[in-house]
């Protein structure tokens, strides 16, 4: 399936996110329910992938596609999706909602398990810390924030993106601001490593800005199976959104619990 925005590791790092050492005091019930509904939309919308006319269908009318909003794709052009299916650009109202419906999307079981544990391990803290309302709205406006990003880089493109990563990406920038010393247990291979959180993020962002540079490329960004520039676009939101969107108290408490856990002193720099 063209263009699914999964939050994968790029190739060559081969690590995935097991879970954090941060306290939680708030059952996380905001990203519950985002779980819950892309879960839903998976497995019911998209036949969890068994049918591909129900896979694709849903992909090339809810998902994202730049040129449609833009006007600058061809109306009726067909983009493959394969097994003799096809999607053409269409100027239906509905295309208006895409950036937010895209957002419940996946392309394979690969695509959303990805991103379920990326939101699963660095979500509950995050919305720990400003509430869940709160989070909520940060989550969709960091998905604005990564779709708005692509249609910018790949304005013409008629290829349907769809995944919840550009939001995800959000949340990620959001915890590095929040508790860059936070151990991440990431694991690697058949090993199991506790890696400061800081060094995770920014590692994973720099991936994702490296591959997403050719993509500037008008080829590269109509053809490549990742929209890596939603990445980058979401984690820079989340970065400069999240001093809007947290509540000081419940972060000054999580820094607090944690610092208790190894020892420190509530004094000392966190």
């Amino acid at each position: 399936m063209p263009n699914a925005r999964a939050l994968h590791w790029q190739k060559g790092d081969g690590m995935i996110p097991l879970g954090d050492d941060l306290p939680t005091f708030q059952t996380p019930w905001a990203m519950y329910l985002i779980l819950a509904a892309t879960w839903f939309v998976w497995l019911f919308v998209q036949d969890a992938g068994i049918n591909p006319v129900a896979l694709a269908t849903s992909v090339c009318n809810l998902g994202l596609v730049p040129g449609e909003l833009t006007h600058r794709a061809p109306l009726g052009l067909a983009v493959p999706l394969g097994n003799g299916l096809a999607c053409v650009v269409d100027n239906y109202a509905i295309n208006y909602l895409t950036p937010i419906t895209s957002m419940f999307l996946h392309g394979s079981w690969e695509h959303i398990l990805g991103n379920s544990i990326f939101l699963w391990v660095f979500g509950n803290n995050v919305e720990d810390s400003m509430g869940h309302g709160r989070f909520f709205v940060f989550y969709f406006v960091c998905g604005l924030a990564a779709a708005a990003t692509y249609i910018v880089t790949a304005p013409g493109s008629p290829v349907p993106t769809i995944g919840a990563s550009g939001a995800i990406s959000g949340v990620l920038g959001a915890y590095l601001v929040l508790y860059p010393r936070a151990r991440v247990n990431m694991f690697f291979f058949i090993f199991i490593l506790p890696i400061r959180a800081w060094l995770v993020l920014i590692w994973w962002f720099l991936w994702q800005l490296i591959a997403a540079l050719p993509q500037l490329s008008s080829m590269q960004a109509v053809t490549s199976g990742v929209a890596v520039w939603a990445h980058v676009g979401g984690f820079i939101a989340g970065v400069l959104l999240i001093k809007l969107f947290e509540n000081r108290m419940l972060v000054r408490e999580h820094r607090e619990a944690w610092l208790e856990r190894y020892g420190f002193q509530r004094h000392d720099r966190y």
